[in-house]
């Protein structure tokens, strides 16, 4: 019985063989699952298309309706367009990034003169920490948005995105220490 059970594992080892057979076509197959991720980041570049068609649609509005409206309003129309702003880079910031973390160098960009010179150095704890700054700075458009009509806003609704707020601010210290502590771990050791 125990001859018969050392005989199959000699035959597993034939099939995995001395240099890992199995174990390398595996590894191969991983590693080229990443470029799964591509179809996420292709998506995204449509989806900046669809908020690059949004920006337009809302500036031409606001130049529509520029000569009639008052300060409030002009400060508000203003904030609506860098809100839009705003999230048009945070999206080319992750596409960038997260194509070059975790699917492949852009090769083309290496090349180019006007290459972005964050391109290439923002590693995923830099992408997570630019994120979280993002997204603070979306919600202070809108807070401040909020806050220039405020009459006609509702307190309530006020009072969450002030919460919100401030949990995204403190959220974004947190990652912001942790990444510190982290880091000044690495360079001790």
């Amino acid at each position: 019985m125990q001859e018969s059970h050392h005989n199959s594992t000699e035959n597993l080892d034939v099939k995995v063989g001395k240099d890992g057979f199995i174990e390398s076509i595996l590894e191969k197959i991983i590693f080229g699952s990443r470029w799964i991720l591509s179809i996420f980041y292709l998506m995204l570049v449509l989806t900046l298309l669809l908020v690059a068609v949004k920006f337009v649609k809302e500036f031409a509005e606001f130049v529509h309706v520029f000569w009639f409206i008052d300060e409030a309003e002009f400060v508000t129309g203003v904030l609506s367009i860098v809100d839009k702003t705003l999230l048009a880079n945070l999206l080319i910031l992750i596409i960038f990034s997260g194509y070059e973390n975790f699917v492949s160098v852009i090769g083309i960009a290496e090349k180019s003169a006007d290459r972005p010179k964050w391109m290439g150095e923002i590693d995923f704890a830099g992408l997570k920490l630019k994120l979280i700054g993002s997204i603070v700075a979306l919600s202070g458009v809108h807070l401040l948005s909020a806050f220039l009509e405020i009459e006609g806003s509702d307190k309530e609704d006020l009072a969450w995105m002030i919460g919100l707020h401030i949990t995204f601010v403190v959220t974004g210290v947190l990652f912001a220490i942790m990444e510190k502590i982290g880091h000044s771990a690495k360079n001790n050791h």
